[in-house]
């Protein structure tokens, strides 16, 4: 029922598409304001540990009031005092239409001084790229948002429909709130339908635009915890069973097991499209995955690939470890994460299941983080046509494709709440070369104002 309604919705959203014309650039006052957001969010660290969201959504907050909004339009709040979010709301003229929602997230995860070339906290220039931690996660997003968002106020455009920016304040983290806002909020932010700054990119190779994502389903996060204890000793009097070799022996049987491969409707479109902009053997091996039933040697040449391995299975990787309290004992205690990525459709409990196999009866499982399921968003025939000609406007001749993200972001639990949520992110990404999380988070500068204005168009055929 819900498929059905959407793809109605998305053909009624069509009604205007040939007003859509090859785009300008960017104003040079427009590039201006959106990088000096960017280095404003940028130079405030808002880490989980910095507590720091409020002070970036109350900086946004008073960015859009300055620009003549209704402070009771532009609201900052949270589920506590370390946390906060911003939700701001474009008043539409048309009564009855229901809004469109724009996300993006505040919060970033943590940079240290000694790890980068240069200061993580602060915006800087080099080459035709601005470094900063939250550079392209998600600071970017946020900041085109906002931008946009003073833009539109200047012009005096007046959507058909609401329009509403929702910056989220712990997305890295436990994403409590999204969660927070759609239980207790959910009419500031209930939308037709949502697209998501933070999923999709523009994927380049050599280092040129090759497609455009839209990402319409996420791979569903799970953490688990592996623990063995014992009551220890003196390092001189080795027992059989020592809790470090029991979760070595653990982590290897799981960094040894491929979940089975399953190709779901995302992935097969993902590769029936991406392989038009390959060559070789890798198109001739896209292509044979996305037929029924897919080729079984073009998915084992495929899954040597983590890019694409991660579109065909459910991943589970370990991600943290610790063990022992002195040089001289035996350890008492040894625990591991291990952090899962697991297809929509899958079932969770199988997915536990073999964890605890793999673990052992002597490793204790936990779930730290219980996934989720999120269902795919239906990408209709209507819906894709508009996004392809707004894409084409600006990025003649670039193909669209619909992807399943690896990644996990706002946009899951809003797909659950029943608003199809869609990534377009629009900014470029090497996928030999993703700083996201790492070292020197940059963004392309001429990226990030063709980003930006891809947004404003996009707000401007979506809000009527």
């Amino acid at each position: 029922m819900r498929r059905g309604m959407c793809i109605v919705a998305a053909a009624a959203l069509l009604i205007g598409l040939d007003s859509v014309r090859a785009q300008s650039p960017m104003p040079p006052a427009d590039q201006r304001l959106v990088r000096d957001i960017l280095q404003q969010l940028v130079e405030i660290p808002t880490t989980e540990a910095d507590g720091a969201t409020p002070r970036a959504a109350q900086a946004m907050a008073e960015r859009l009031i300055a620009a003549g909004f209704p402070p009771a339009d532009v609201q900052v709040l949270g589920p506590n005092a370390q946390t906060a979010n911003l939700v701001a709301r474009l008043r539409g003229t048309k009564s009855g239409t229901r809004p469109i929602l724009l996300m993006a997230h505040l919060d970033v995860v943590p940079a240290r001084r000694e790890d980068w070339s240069m200061d993580p906290w602060t915006l800087q220039e080099r080459d035709g790229w601005l470094y900063g931690r939250g550079a392209t996660d998600n600071k970017a997003g946020a900041a085109m948002l906002v931008a946009n968002f003073i833009r539109l106020q200047r012009e005096g455009w007046k959507p058909e429909r609401d329009v509403i920016i929702m910056l989220t304040g712990d997305e890295e983290t436990a994403q409590n709130n999204i969660q927070w806002l759609l239980a207790e909020h959910r009419s500031l932010i209930d939308a037709e339908l949502a697209f998501n700054t933070d999923g999709g990119a523009i994927v380049t190779k050599n280092g040129r635009p090759a497609l455009f994502d839209v990402q319409t389903s996420e791979k569903i996060y799970g953490d688990y915890q592996l623990e063995v204890t014992d009551s220890g000793g003196h390092s001189s009097l080795p027992k059989a069973d020592n809790p470090i070799s029991t979760l070595a022996a653990s982590l290897v049987r799981l960094a040894g097991y491929q979940f089975p491969p399953r190709i779901t409707e995302d992935a097969r479109l993902f590769f029936e499209r991406a392989a038009r902009t390959e060559a070789g053997q890798l198109a001739a091996d896209m292509k044979a995955v996305a037929v029924k039933p897919p080729d079984g040697a073009a998915i084992a040449r495929l899954s040597r690939l983590p890019f694409y391995n991660a579109r065909l299975r459910t991943t589970c990787v370990a991600t943290r470890v610790e063990a022992g309290h002195a040089n001289n004992a035996l350890p008492q205690l040894a625990r591991a994460v291990i952090n899962c990525r697991i297809l929509p459709g899958a079932s969770l409990p199988e997915v536990e299941a073999t964890i605890r196999r793999l673990a052992g009866d002597k490793v204790h499982v936990t779930a730290l983080t219980a996934p989720e399921a999120s269902p795919p968003s239906p990408l209709s025939p209507a819906l894709l046509a508009r996004l392809e000609h707004l894409v084409a406007a600006r990025w003649p001749g670039l193909p669209v494709v619909p992807t399943m993200d690896t990644g996990a972001s706002d946009g899951m639990y809003v797909r659950s709440a029943g608003v199809p949520t869609y990534g377009v992110s629009a900014v470029t990404e090497d996928p030999n070369d993703v700083r996201a999380h790492g070292r020197d988070e940059r963004v392309g500068i001429d990226a990030l104002y063709n980003a930006a204005q891809f947004w404003l168009e996009l707000t401007k055929a979506f809000g009527g």
